[in-house]
């Protein structure tokens, strides 16, 4: 069997006109050319030929439709009528004969010319290629040109970043090493002093040791070999010599002897401590700190997950039972976790309170009564930073050191250093400092926390 060839090019014929396109049947419509090409090449055609497999061919015949420009290869016949499937029905997407149009089962079926079929199949593969070909081009132009300049801008970009870094870093390497040089100094310095007065002390003492011997031995020799007779004359030459003695005086320990304890403070290097313990993982401290129910106040109430202190607003005291550990008059509450070790650090939402107070407090702290001693801040076993009247201030030991603050905090962040005996107070936002104190911490402590208005929250 011999087939000609014939080349088509993605340009189709233009649209059938009017006559073209023929209806048969009363019913008949025109072709919907909107239908999705994809649909119609596996839905359709391909879907007719598997259920027509069995359907018998007339003798091969090869022609070229010259309207539509179709290389057809061997017709294919209607079973049923003998007749060339020549049309195309829509309602079932398959290809059927006229006479199937016109008396059979695809009457009152939307049926148009195969060729004007073909014709609209093949415009809209014209339209999908020149889409494609218009989106490849647009890719083609991103790839040589967004990304291109976008790499150029990237390599620019992080050379910069790493320049900024490197510029930062030697900056805090070399801030870091003035002041380790001023510090390991100031040490240096203060030890010669302690080491020259630990020295001035014994040649002292020393000297002082050895006139008291020599005076005790001689007073001794007196007492032991001097007759009676003697030793009644000798009444104004021993005064004298126990009054020597007693001129050598009682050695006493003093400051002088002792290193001082600020000669390695730095801002810089706390400043740079705490922000790398703020600013880490732990900044907001352990989940298992909570407010401990035991301790709470009749004044205040607790919610259920043990987060959130709020005080009663002119309302009664809630009836709670007698616990040892609860303060029974001032609206205190205490921390759940005891700290003597380590580093600890949490954070307070103060946002809604206008009144409050959050610090740390020894565990033995009073409870009970109404005096300072069961007053945060007000005596010497709790350090607190107080927020009353729109005023802060720092509390210990009934003493205030007043605070500037520049905006009022929405959550305030503690932070407990045992080692260093550091307790730093931080606005939790910005990591800013509020306050810092030192202090030779003698037992564990515990978070403490009052409230005088609305709640305050433990976050984590």
């Amino acid at each position: 069997m011999t087939e000609e060839l014939t080349t088509c090019d993605l340009t189709c014929p233009s649209s059938p006109t009017a006559s073209e396109k023929t209806s048969i049947g009363p019913n008949t419509k025109e072709m919907d050319f909107e239908q999705p090409i994809f649909s119609v090449l596996s839905g359709g055609v391909k879907r007719h030929q598997a259920e027509d497999s069995a359907v018998a061919t007339s003798p091969a015949r090869t022609t070229a439709d010259s309207e539509s420009g179709i290389f057809s290869g061997e017709y294919e016949v209607c079973v049923e009528h003998d007749a060339e499937l020549d049309w195309f029905c829509g309602t079932e997407s398959k290809l059927i004969c006229s006479h199937c149009a016109i008396v059979g089962p695809c009457r009152r079926h939307t049926v148009t010319p195969l060729a004007t079929r073909v014709t609209a199949v093949r415009n809209q593969l014209v339209d999908v290629c020149e889409k494609m070909q218009l989106q490849a081009m647009r890719v083609e132009k991103f790839i040589n040109q967004t990304l291109t300049a976008k790499e150029q801008k990237l390599q620019v970009a992080a050379s910069s970043a790493r320049e900024q870094v490197l510029a930062q870093v030697n900056a805090a390497r070399d801030a870091l090493e003035e002041e380790e040089q001023r510090l390991l100094e100031k040490v240096q310095r203060e030890e010669e002093r302690v080491e020259q007065c630990l020295l001035t002390q014994k040649a002292h003492w020393s000297k002082a040791l050895a006139s008291l011997t020599q005076t005790r031995s001689s007073l001794v020799h007196t007492l032991t070999h001097t007759p009676d007779a003697q030793l009644v004359t000798s009444v104004q030459e021993i005064s004298d010599r126990v009054e020597e003695a007693d001129g050598v005086g009682e050695p006493c320990d003093t400051n002088q002897l002792s290193l001082k304890a600020d000669c390695s403070d730095s801002k810089l290097l706390r400043g740079l401590w705490a922000t790398a313990v703020l600013l880490g993982p732990n900044a907001y401290g352990s989940s298992l700190l909570r407010f401990d129910e035991r301790t709470l106040s009749p004044l205040l109430s607790l919610s259920e997950d043990l987060y959130t202190l709020t005080f009663f607003y002119k309302k009664a005291r809630q009836s709670l039972p007698y616990d040892p550990a609860r303060f029974d008059c001032w609206p205190n509450a205490l921390g759940s976790l005891a700290m003597s070790s380590g580093s600890h650090s949490w954070v307070v939402d103060v946002g809604q309170s206008g009144a409050f107070k959050v610090g740390v407090c020894y565990t033995s702290m009073e409870r009970k009564g109404s005096g300072n001693e069961a007053r945060l801040g007000h005596n010497a076993q709790s350090w607190v930073l107080s927020h009353y009247d729109g005023d802060y201030s720092f509390c210990h030991a009934g003493k205030k050191v007043p605070l500037q603050v520049v905006r009022k905090p929405q959550r305030i962040g503690l932070l407990l250093d045992w080692p260093s005996q550091t307790l730093l107070f931080y606005e939790a936002d910005s990591s800013n400092v509020l306050h810092s104190v030192t202090h030779d911490f003698s037992a564990a402590l515990l978070p403490a926390f009052a409230v005088t208005d609305r709640s305050i929250t433990i976050l984590h």
